[in-house]
């Protein structure tokens, strides 16, 4: 990645809370130890999070870890965890934070801290159906022929389960996986974020896919970390803040949201 403003980063560090403070609690204490912050994310959400020709990672969220770190003047080290995973890994202390599009919920909330949100996102569905395309809310989607697939452990199963209730759900371990099968005719629909469809839909051109034109739902998407440690809370919030005050954000929305030079390095 390019480097994002090397001075306004630098500046961005100098202004806030050093690392080198009294009182660091457990995370913060270990980041400064070790030199290196362990962001978990599941390297499978594209725009946000991909694996490269080369078996690299990729994606907005990559970005902004990578700023973070450069930030805080530590090592990145991504940790490939599954999406419904990496929670528990941050509970048990084997990541520092998750940065890997997750959704703000209440029930995600109780399991962690939430800084952000950094970006909005919203549920719509990816299908080869006209018909299904035209849909304006989920009550024209729930109907018991229907068959809809989800990435295990998204707020996307979570939003078939409760929207439509009706609708036969097939979790899958990855987006790719779901995408093959809405090709193969195994399922009508796949529900997931708007950007993941739109994705898609560039991606496999002559599949025949569409997706809707506004989302179905709006959902705030942060960085999750632990909640016992104020003194790194309250690090990575200014961090964010200062990063949506002078423009990083918007450059790294430009660059993953409106450009489209990178999905060539996609396999």
């Amino acid at each position: 990645m390019k480097k994002l403003f090397p001075q306004l980063l630098l500046g961005v560090l100098l202004m806030l809370i050093g690392l080198q403070g009294a009182g660091a609690g457990e995370t913060l204490q270990r980041i400064i130890d070790f030199k290196t912050i362990k962001v978990g994310m599941s390297g499978d959400q594209p725009p946000m999070t991909a694996v490269n020709k080369q078996g690299g990672l990729m994606g907005y969220d990559v970005d902004l870890a990578k700023a973070l770190a450069n930030a805080m003047r530590v090592q990145l080290d991504i940790q490939v965890i599954p999406l419904g995973d990496l929670l528990d890994a941050l509970d048990k202390g084997e990541v520092d934070m998750v940065i890997s599009n997750v959704s703000i919920t209440p029930e995600r909330t109780e399991k962690a801290y939430f800084v952000g949100p950094y970006m909005m996102s919203g549920k719509s569905i990816l299908t080869r159906n006209s018909v299904l395309a035209q849909a304006q809310d989920s009550g024209a989607l729930n109907r018991a022929d229907l068959k809809v697939t989800a990435l295990k452990g998204s707020t996307s199963a979570s939003f078939v389960r409760e929207n439509l209730p009706d609708a036969q759900l097939t979790e899958v371990e990855s987006t790719d996986e779901g995408v093959a099968r809405l090709i193969a005719g195994d399922v009508d629909a796949m529900v997931a974020d708007m950007a993941t469809c739109k994705l898609a839909v560039l991606r496999h051109r002559e599949a025949g896919l569409v997706t809707l034109k506004e989302p179905l739902t709006i959902e705030p998407v942060g960085i999750a970390i632990s909640g016992d440690d104020p003194q790194f809370k309250n690090l990575v919030d200014n961090y964010l803040e200062a990063y949506a005050r002078t423009g990083v954000l918007g450059k790294l929305r430009e660059k993953w949201f409106e450009q489209g030079d990178w999905v060539s390095a996609l396999p």
